[in-house]
């Protein structure tokens, strides 16, 4: 093509003003800057638009012809125009969480973040901690959402909440009415625990890091579900996060168990590439879980 978009709107709208100088000061431009705008589109395709006499200028049969397809034309540009800048407000965003954040928190600002964003496609990616970060790095997500603090040169961390670790047991098991376990109970409970790389477990190593080599470890599950599950069954007990086990203690089917000064708090973080591009979507999802804590 050899015309630009910028011509096509200066000949519209000296079409409507028959006026080169009502057309410039329309489109915030000199009248020699239009007018050779104007010029240089007739002589690209060798065609006069418009009959010139003196200072006046009138469009002519072969202008009138093309105009109505210059406006059709100019219609469909702004519209694109119009959709590419929506795009940036219309929220598409790719959430990817550890595994407790995924399957617990993150659901409940969903609604909250669809009300501002509601042509929104929202995307839950969940995985353990490592994974979700190298989504990250990788930007396979926009914004990452993990249990515990990661080093890594091209990673910015941003502290979103706290969270606390529950040992537990079942109802019916012996440690149930102890309430507060010794460090001889410790040793001598069968622990049920998420694998190596997860937050929980990497908190929970923290917390009993005198006691690691005497703990019988009986069964590594990736998933709360299945450990909350071996748990109930009485196969050994467990050391997972409050909030996947709020609903368990209110119904009595578990329940949770003191460790005396030990330390099992952990931070929440939002995990981004420190080399990104802001997105207003990602900025309104952080803020957003952080007004909701």
């Amino acid at each position: 093509m050899n015309f630009t978009i910028r011509q096509l709107e200066i000949f519209l709208s000296v079409a409507k003003y028959q006026s080169v100088s009502k057309a410039a000061d329309t489109l915030c431009l000199s009248q020699s800057a239009a007018s050779a705008a104007l010029q240089t589109l007739e002589k690209a395709y060798g065609v006069n638009l418009f009959d010139r006499q003196g200072n006046k200028i009138k469009l002519n049969a072969i202008g009138h012809t093309l105009r109505k397809e210059a406006e059709t034309l100019f219609a469909h540009c702004q519209q694109f125009d119009d959709a590419l800048k929506r795009h940036a407000d219309i929220g598409h965003l790719r959430v990817g969480a550890s595994f407790t954040i995924g399957n617990h928190l993150v659901v409940r600002y969903l609604a909250d973040y669809l009300n501002n964003y509601p042509d929104a496609d929202v995307q839950f990616d969940t995985a353990n901690t490592p994974d979700i970060v190298a989504k990250v790095l990788n930007y396979e997500v926009d914004v990452g959402m993990i249990e515990r603090e990661v080093q890594h040169r091209e990673l910015e961390l941003i502290p979103w909440k706290e969270d606390e670790l529950v040992v537990f047991c079942s109802a019916s098991h012996p440690l149930a009415k102890k309430g507060v376990l010794k460090d001889k109970d410790i040793r001598e409970a069968r622990w049920i625990l998420r694998e190596p790389d997860s937050g929980a477990r990497h908190t929970f190593d923290r917390a009993l890091a005198g006691l690691l080599p005497d703990i019988e470890i009986y069964r590594e599950f990736k998933h709360n579900e299945a450990i909350k599950s071996a748990v109930e069954s009485g196969l050994g007990i467990g050391c997972l996060s409050k909030v996947v086990l709020q609903n368990d203690f209110r119904n009595g089917d578990l329940v949770p168990l003191t460790l005396a000064n030990r330390d099992m708090t952990r931070t929440f973080y939002f995990a981004l590439p420190k080399q990104r591009h802001k997105k207003a979507a990602v900025e309104y999802w952080i803020e957003l879980c952080k007004s909701m804590n």
